[in-house]
């Protein structure tokens, strides 16, 4: 049997390699291709990252998984035209609860929720590796994030003498206008394996989220990274991280929206404490969304019991 994975390769989806690792483990070959090679070899699953699908191979079985809502400007007019022109699927994942809301789909296909997970163990902990860099931001840096504000404090702001390493990807326009700005660091993109070691070369976390939908409302994998590297996080304040914090514990630096408690002084004076992550592995992830069962009515022979 063999799942192929289709991705649009336009953003950071660990998500697959998780996939990939979980049912490799199962016996189960998997690829990962772009939709222009869909058609190139046969399989009895396609599962589509969306995105758009709109033609369908009705001879094998369709996941559609949606791992946000469209972003601003037009967002809602993104997701209704997704909903119009997308193809019927036999099951849809969502990363969470508001965007499943979002598409609001009144048929009778099933689905889950499948959030954003975490390695297990303690393997990826780094505890004696050297911190190269006061600060790490890891994500994309699109313009909807207003990220200038943030970096400011790092050229003339009261972080100046502090560091700051970027972890992203299509970044050359951002970087060019810091290119004089020698305490601010870009690297990327960074293989997923590798994220974790270059996380812990730092000694905060940043999670810079715009408190506007969809943004605030969304799983931020970059604040559980941070948190699964068990380091302090400093993070703007929204819905999403005080739902999290409401249900998972944890204890994270707020920042004021003008950024002026942003301080080097009260982001080290500033007692951290690090949230329930048990719940949050990849295998518990997959394993809770439902998807296995709907693959073992489909496919007899299979059997994902742990």
């Amino acid at each position: 049997m063999t799942i192929r994975f289709i991705h649009p390769h336009k953003a950071f989806l660990p998500e697959i390699i998780a996939y990939v690792d979980f049912f490799t483990a199962h016996g189960i070959n998997t690829e990962v291709v772009s939709r222009a090679e869909v058609h190139n070899s046969a399989c009895e699953v396609e599962w589509h990252f969306l995105g758009q699908h709109s033609r369908r191979n009705k001879a094998v079985i369709t996941i559609h998984e949606y791992a946000s809502a469209s972003v601003p400007p037009l967002s809602t007019l993104k997701d209704r035209i997704k909903k119009l022109i997308n193809t019927r699927p036999d099951y849809r994942i969502f990363n969470n609860d508001y965007v499943q809301h979002q598409f609001q789909w009144n048929d009778a296909i099933p689905f889950g929720i499948r959030n954003y997970g975490i390695p297990p163990g303690t393997d990826h902990l780094l505890p004696g590796i050297q911190k190269q860099y006061d600060f790490v931001y890891v994500g994309t840096v699109d313009k909807g994030r207003n990220l200038e504000l943030l970096f400011n404090c790092f050229t003339k702001g009261a972080l100046k003498e502090r560091s700051l390493l970027v972890l992203s990807r299509a970044y050359n326009a951002l970087s060019a206008a810091y290119a004089g700005t020698a305490n601010i660091t870009f690297k990327g993109p960074v293989p997923y394996h590798e994220v974790y070691t270059h996380i812990q070369q730092a000694k905060y976390g940043i999670n810079y989220m715009p408190d506007i939908v969809p943004y605030n409302q969304q799983t931020s994998a970059k604040f559980l990274d941070y948190a699964a590297c068990r380091m302090p996080v400093v993070t703007t304040d929204y819905a999403w991280v005080r739902q999290f914090q409401n249900n998972y514990g944890g204890s994270y630096f707020y920042l004021q929206p003008d950024l002026k408690n942003f301080t080097w002084e009260k982001i080290n004076n500033f007692s951290y404490a690090q949230p329930d992550l048990s719940s949050w592995t990849w295998e518990k992830q997959i394993r809770s969304c439902g998807v296995l069962t709907f693959l073992e009515s489909k496919f007899p022979g299979l059997k994902f019991s742990v």
